[in-house]
């Protein structure tokens, strides 16, 4: 008897988290799909045509969305094709690209410091919030971590005498060490001193806390955050998109690519560092920075001009 769609879902996704992948967004997807096929009595092997028409039914969404949704139920199907072989697999790129890379806005170093300076002024002021968002800030600009990372911070994670980070169970599910420059080091000590007088009992282990001594949540940065933003005096200057917490760590990153060309430094031979400093699953992820900026995609573009040859022509 063969089996409803929904079942052959619930068994992906049921393999995908015993490999150690969360696959939140994508089981919704899925499980979508699988009542879809289901309403419509869909019998036999995954076809190319059902995937298609599923992936297409929102209406108003965009064709990155689609294309999106497409991903999504074809990775299902390559799993599928391992027990029925006469499962079909869509061309990836069938409805476009799954996937595009935001324009990041790269924030000056006045930039910054006009939102640190303007957290200090978040209500209720000169309380625990102002402070810890204003250390998250700085700490986010000057290690380029994940903003995930910096909130799932635990005390134990500061050893303020190595001047290290530990960063638990990242986005890949690993654990990696994040030294820090002595002014940071500075900074996070001054901050648990803060912290530690105005919250004597918290609620919680985490290094970052809020003024009822609870962990501080990404909708509660980020909140604070477009508050800073959208009052400072000097306003950072958009590019395509609003700006995000997360381009700190696009900042970060094409500010040390940038200082690495101005030394002269060969940015292939050192660009691991940066890769693992981030957290990055691969370093191609990395490399993507180098094109992040027209800046650096010109500075880039030097690197690969054709040299003259002997005949006084283009080798």
């Amino acid at each position: 008897m063969n089996k409803q769609m929904i079942d052959l879902v619930r068994e992906y996704v049921t393999y995908k988290r015993k490999l150690g992948f969360k696959i939140t967004i994508e089981a919704g997807m899925l499980m979508n799909f699988a009542r879809f096929a289901d309403s419509i009595a869909h019998t036999g092997p995954l076809t190319t045509e059902l995937m298609l028409r599923w992936a297409q039914l929102p209406e108003k969404a965009t064709q990155l969305y689609r294309a999106r949704r497409l991903e999504v139920v074809r990775c299902f199907a390559k799993y599928r094709l391992l027990f029925d072989l006469r499962t079909e697999i869509p061309h990836r790129l069938l409805l476009g690209k799954a996937h595009r890379r935001r324009t990041p806005n790269i924030y000056t170093e006045s930039d910054i410091v006009a939102l640190m300076q303007g957290s200090r002024s978040l209500s209720p002021e000169n309380r625990l919030r102002s402070y810890t968002m204003a250390t998250i800030f700085g700490l986010l600009s000057c290690t380029g971590l994940r903003i995930s990372e910096a909130l799932n911070l635990e005390r134990s994670d500061f050893d303020c005498g190595q001047g290290i980070l530990t960063i638990r169970m990242t986005k890949f599910r690993k654990t990696r060490l994040v030294p820090l420059h002595q002014s940071a080091i500075k900074e996070l000590v001054k901050y648990e001193k803060i912290r530690d007088q105005l919250v004597t009992k918290p609620k919680s282990n985490a290094f970052f806390l809020s003024s009822f001594g609870k962990r501080i949540t990404p909708a509660m940065a980020r909140y604070a955050f477009h508050s800073v933003e959208t009052t400072i005096n000097h306003k950072i200057q958009h590019g395509q998109y609003a700006p995000r917490l997360h381009d700190f760590r696009h900042a970060f990153a094409c500010r040390r690519i940038k200082a690495w060309y101005e030394k002269g430094l060969d940015v292939d031979k050192v660009i691991l560092s940066l890769s693992t400093y981030l957290g990055h699953a691969k370093v191609t992820d990395t490399y993507w920075y180098i094109t992040a900026t027209p800046e650096l995609l010109q500075i880039a573009a030097t690197r690969f001009q054709p040299l003259p040859n002997d005949k006084g022509g283009e080798q």
